[in-house]
C-alpha cells in the first residue's frame, strides 16, 4: 500500500518542460527527455451545437464517457498532446494525463474573438487600449497561476492566428487581402502593439510558472519581422499554416530570423473534394502524411533546419458548425469558404476549395440521449497512427530513412505511388 501511495504521489507531480538549444538543433524536453509533439487539435461539439456548447458544463458521467471514447482513440493512434482552450477545469487535464498519458497545451485566445470590457462586448480587440491590456495580462497570469501545478500541462499558448484577426472581423476563415501596403499598415498600427503585449504577458507568466514554456500562435509567418523585434522572450513560435503538402521555407525562416523552435499549432486538409463534390479520404491523408514527413525531417540532429518540435493536426473530428457558425448546425455543409492552391488535388482557379466542416480525421455520428456521439475514423486516422510510430530522435533515423518511411506509408495506406 505504501508503494502504491508513493507511486501515485510521484505520478501526480507536475513535469518540468523546457526548450533546449544546441548546435544540433532545438528540442522540447519533458523532465530532461526528448519530446516530439504528436499533437491533435481536439474539441467536443455534438452535431447541432456550436462554440456556445461546453463539455465541461455537463455531468461528470457524461464528461468521463466522452473522454473515454475519444482519448482511447487518440492514445491508440500515438497522440501524446492535445490543444485545448481555456475553460477546461484543471481536474480534467490531470484526468486525461493520468488515464491516457496525453498532455494538454492550454490556449488562451488573447482577444482573438473580442473581449468584454467593463460589461461591454468589444468585437475587435484594440491592443493599444490600456483597459484591454490590463484585462489580457490579468487573464493570462491567472491562467498560469491556476494551472501551474496541474499534472498534464505541457505548455501555454497565446492567441490563435491573431494577426489574421487584425484583418478579419469574425472567426470564420476568409481569403486574405493581397495588398502589401495594407498589410504593412495593419502590421505596424495594430500588430506591433499586440505582439509587444504578448511578450509582456509571457514574461509575467514565466515568473509565476517557470516550468512550462510560453508560445504564441501566429497565422503563417505574416509579420515575422515584427515578431523578431517584439517577442524576444517567447519560448516557442507556434504557427497555423496551410500551405498544402509542403511548409516550404517556414523552418529555415523561423530558425534564421527568430532563432526559435517551430511548433505547428494547426495544419491539415479537409476530406471533401470540391471537384468531385464528394468525400475524399485519401486526398486528406496524403497531405497530412507529407506534412508530418517534413516536421519529422526538420527535427534536431538530422542536418536540416533542426528546429521542428512537432505539431497539432487539425482536427480530430468534423465541426458541423464551422460554416455559418450559428446556422444549419445539424447540416454537414459542403460549401467551401476559402481558396488555397496548395491543396492542388481539388483546386480550380477562381473557385473556393477548402471545406471548413470536413477537416476531421474522424467523421462524427448522431448525438444520443446522453449528449454523446460516436466517431468513425477516416483513412487519415490510420495513416497518422502509423506515422506516429516513427521516432525522429531515434538513433538510426536519418532524413533519408524518414523519406523512405513516409513513401512506404503513402504507397501502403493510400495505395498510390
Amino acid at each position: 500500500m505504501l508503494c502504491v501511495l508513493i507511486a501515485s504521489a510521484v505520478f501526480a507531480q507536475t513535469d518540468v518542460v523546457t526548450v533546449s538549444k544546441n548546435p544540433d538543433g532545438m528540442k522540447l524536453l519533458v523532465n530532461g527527455e526528448d519530446f516530439m509533439i504528436n499533437g491533435m487539435n481536439w474539441d467536443y461539439f455534438p452535431i447541432g451545437t456550436n462554440y456556445d456548447y461546453s463539455l465541461w458544463e455537463q455531468s461528470d458521467d457524461v464528461i468521463r464517457a466522452a473522454l473515454h471514447a475519444e482519448m482511447d482513440l487518440l492514445k491508440s493512434m500515438g497522440v501524446n498532446a492535445i490543444r485545448q482552450y481555456t475553460g477546461v477545469p484543471p481536474q480534467w487535464i490531470q484526468y486525461i494525463y493520468e488515464n491516457y498519458g496525453i498532455y494538454t497545451m492550454l490556449n488562451h485566445s488573447f482577444g482573438r474573438y473580442g473581449l468584454t470590457i467593463n460589461g461591454t462586448w468589444v468585437p475587435e480587440t484594440n491592443y493599444k487600449d490600456p483597459e484591454t491590456q490590463e484585462l489580457l495580462i490579468y487573464e493570462v497570469t491567472k491562467m498560469a497561476e491556476d494551472y501551474k501545478n496541474t499534472p498534464g500541462v505541457l505548455l501555454f499558448l497565446l492567441g490563435n492566428e491573431n494577426n489574421y484577426g487584425l484583418f478579419w472581423a469574425g472567426a470564420e476563415t476568409e481569403d486574405f487581402p493581397d495588398d502589401e501596403e495594407e498589410k504593412k499598415f495593419i502590421g505596424e498600427s495594430r500588430g506591433r502593439p499586440m505582439y509587444a503585449l504578448m511578450n509582456e504577458a509571457a514574461l509575467k507568466m514565466k515568473v509565476l510558472d517557470p516550468s512550462h514554456p510560453v508560445a504564441i500562435c501566429n497565422g503563417d509567418v505574416l509579420f515575422l519581422e515584427i515578431i523578431v523585434e517584439e517577442c524576444k522572450d517567447i519560448d516557442v513560435f507556434g504557427v497555423n499554416m496551410y500551405r498544402g503538402k509542403s511548409f516550404g521555407d517556414a523552418f529555415e525562416r523561423v530558425k534564421n530570423e527568430l532563432n526559435m523552435p517551430i511548433m505547428f499549432t494547426e495544419f491539415g486538409a479537409d476530406a471533401f473534394n470540391t471537384v468531385t463534390n464528394s468525400e475524399d479520404q485519401k486526398m486528406q491523408a496524403f497531405f497530412l502524411l507529407k506534412n508530418w514527413e517534413e516536421i519529422y525531417g526538420n527535427a534536431a540532429g538530422l542536418g536540416k533546419a533542426g528546429n521542428a518540435i512537432g505539431g497539432f493536426t487539425f482536427q480530430f473530428s468534423d465541426g458541423w458548425w464551422k460554416f455559418g457558425q450559428t446556422k444549419n448546425l445539424d447540416v454537414h455543409d459542403r460549401d467551401a469558404s476559402w481558396s488555397n492552391g496548395g491543396y492542388y488535388l481539388d483546386f480550380k482557379k477562381g473557385e473556393d476549395n477548402m471545406n471548413e466542416e470536413w477537416f476531421g480525421i474522424c467523421a462524427k455520428g448522431p448525438t444520443n440521449n446522453s449528449g454523446l456521439y460516436d466517431l468513425y475514423p477516416r483513412v487519415a486516422y490510420y495513416a497518422l497512427k502509423e506515422a506516429h510510430k516513427l521516432n525522429p530522435y531515434g538513433k538510426e533515423v536519418t532524413t533519408a530513412s524518414i523519406k523512405t518511411y513516409f513513401d512506404n506509408l503513402i504507397r501502403l495506406q493510400l495505395k498510390v505511388d
